[in-house]
């Protein structure tokens, strides 16, 4: 095939500006932000959600794969645990050269992967963790081993900036129902004493008109996060969306409350620009792209 001289000259340029010839780059590097958490099949939740959340905000997005599950829309089919050597060769891979601003910790289904986490913190002196205690999916899917919980609480939950359990969740960990709103503020100052530094406890499961969300800080102090609730099924990997908006806010340096507000009005506009979609037969996904933004870089220090 004869190539026009035109397009050899692009292909030329294009070249040049991809070897080590070419100008540097300024200083700084994108907003970094690791997930360690299970891959979703399906899309909408799992590292997938958390790759186009860090996306759609900004941030430059990672993975250290604990699990590999079979799931759609309708459920969980198979869950296949991924070798805790392998999911530290992939934290070491990612932290010895990229380096992080912040890390979003997903689902651990066993508790050696908890061990291995809590090592890769220690060693690299992770400040800005995340961590969301996947343990039932939307579908009522258990996603933890039983073991694997309280060696959760005991190696991770100190080791947090803050930790996001839905209600399914705060009722394994605090092995007790959560009825009602009237409820919440008991429940996240439990959790809170369990040893987490800061507890995010997610009242979207609650029946009504409206969804209340505590953030429980030391100290006593309680906030409460109010919205309408947006009539949707598609609210598939919506836990995994808002803690990989807040590690990614984090990432930018945004104080913490501030960082779970934004995450929460990112969170309630993809539910809303995606409640009119069907996608599979069951519950589908968030709309993740719909404002996004370009990478942010932060300066160097």
């Amino acid at each position: 095939m004869t190539m026009r001289s035109g397009a050899r000259a692009n292909c030329r340029i294009i070249f040049a500006m991809t070897t080590n010839d070419s100008p540097s780059a300024p200083g700084g590097h994108y907003a970094r932000v690791l997930s360690i958490a299970g891959s979703d099949s399906g899309g909408g939740a799992g590292i997938q959600a958390d790759l186009k959340t860090f996306s759609a905000l900004g941030c430059y997005g990672m993975t250290a794969i604990t699990a590999i599950t079979a799931q759609n829309t309708m459920g969980v089919r198979a869950i296949h645990g991924i070798p805790p050597d392998m999911v530290k060769a992939q934290l070491q891979a990612v932290l010895d050269d990229i380096g992080v601003d912040a890390v979003k910790i997903g689902m651990l289904h066993s508790p050696e992967i908890v061990e291995v986490v809590a090592w890769a913190i220690d060693h690299y002196r992770l400040e800005q963790v995340v961590l969301d205690p996947v343990m039932v999916a939307t579908s009522g899917d258990r996603l933890i081993a039983p073991e694997t919980v309280q060696v959760l609480v005991r190696q991770l939950f100190p080791r947090a900036a803050v930790v996001t359990p839905n209600l399914d969740e705060a009722a394994l960990l605090l092995e007790r129902d959560i009825p009602g709103v009237d409820a919440l503020d008991q429940a996240a100052s439990d959790l809170l004493a369990l040893g987490a530094r800061a507890m995010l406890l997610k009242g979207g499961h609650l029946a009504g008109d409206q969804v209340v969300d505590v953030l429980a800080q030391p100290g006593g102090t309680l906030q409460h996060l109010k919205s309408a609730r947006i009539a949707s099924r598609n609210v598939h990997g919506t836990g995994c969306t808002l803690s990989s908006a807040i590690a990614a806010y984090l990432a930018l340096g945004v104080p913490l409350q501030r960082a779970v507000e934004q995450a929460r009005a990112y969170v309630l506009a993809a539910i809303a620009a995606g409640a009119g979609v069907q996608t599979g037969h069951g519950h589908g996904p968030l709309n993740h792209g719909h404002a996004p933004v370009p990478l942010r870089i932060l300066q160097a220090p």
